[in-house]
């Protein structure tokens, strides 16, 4: 009896630590926050986007110039349709002369809310969900910033070289773009990172059974993915995703060794600034990861519009605080 009794302490206590560690890396809240416009992200508008950047032939490799030039082009003119100022940051990766697009609203010297998506794909490829669909949610939100005026500047930018062989390196566009704001006097209230935001599944695939025991075994929800510093601002934005639609929305809080990193919020950390992923969890969801399936027709524009609604909520929200 006594050994029974041993046992059913163990499996309570291993099952109450287990309930910690999950509402630490979950961090679960409530409530929400009203979605506060009327203009919402167009899923057409983001099909159009997406289907341009992944066209076949047109890879966005940083080896592959002509693709790079007619995506930063496209990029640089659909930024160049709103009341943004729009420039560029040019910069070398490797032997390769490349160039974040960039488009600020607002007054200049406010403080700032940096959102940002890397246009490059890896190998020739063409990369609808990695990362076409994080680009085509900086020109939804450019539109629908263009119709609202915030006492806070937002700076959209386009990064030019995330993928490897840059991955983690100074070369990434968004270590260019942070080290800049890291040597200036421009306050920066949050970064958010888009990565991979548009393909969903009835089945969440490759998480395994830990992780399935916290998160949803279904691939219909988004992610927001940072640090434990983050889990304040993260906590807030899920209440802007709840409030701006339908769609679920789940977070990570924890170690970024266990994937928080994987994006370009990683240098925006390293430059002191708080910031979190938003992302589909990528290879995690998607077989199509880095493969020459990841085509715009395994997309769903939808659940993609109600992501960018949801960004948009989030930055109005870091705007007003």
């Amino acid at each position: 009896m006594i050994y029974l009794r041993l046992l059913a302490g163990t499996v309570l206590g291993l099952a109450a630590l287990w309930l910690a560690l999950a509402w630490t890396l979950r961090q679960p809240n409530f409530g929400d926050y009203p979605y506060p416009a009327v203009a919402r992200a167009d899923a057409a508008k983001l099909e159009q986007h997406v289907r341009f950047l992944a066209a076949p032939g047109a890879w966005r490799s940083v080896h592959n110039a002509d693709g790079m030039a007619r995506a930063a082009d496209y990029i640089a003119r659909a930024f160049s349709a709103t009341s943004a100022a729009v420039s560029e940051q040019p910069y070398k990766a490797g032997p390769v002369e490349t160039k974040n697009v960039i488009a600020r609203f607002g007054l200049e010297g406010r403080p700032r809310v940096v959102i940002g998506a890397h246009y490059d794909v890896f190998g020739d490829l063409p990369g609808a969900d990695d990362n076409a669909s994080g680009v085509a949610g900086l020109l939804e939100l450019a539109r629908l910033l263009d119709e609202r005026s915030l006492p806070t500047a937002v700076e959209l930018i386009a990064y030019s070289s995330e993928e490897p062989p840059f991955f983690g390196g100074p070369q990434m566009g968004s270590a260019v773009h942070a080290a800049a704001l890291k040597g200036s006097a421009v306050q920066v209230r949050a970064m958010i990172a888009l990565e991979m935001i548009g393909y969903f599944t009835n089945r969440q695939p490759n998480q395994g059974i830990l992780l399935s025991t916290i998160y949803p075994r279904h691939g219909r929800f988004i992610a927001l993915v940072g640090r434990w510093a983050d889990r304040d601002l993260i906590a807030e934005a899920k209440k802007c995703f709840r409030g701006a639609g339908p769609l679920e929305v789940v977070s990570y809080s924890g170690p970024t060794g266990l994937g928080a990193g994987l994006s370009d919020q990683r240098n925006y950390w390293a430059a002191g600034i708080p910031a979190f992923m938003v992302t589909d969890t990528a290879f995690m969801r998607n077989p199509h990861y880095h493969a020459a399936t990841d085509t715009a027709d395994t997309l769903d524009y939808q659940r993609m519009a109600e992501v960018v609604d949801g960004v948009f909520s989030t930055l109005v929200m870091l705007a007003r605080h």
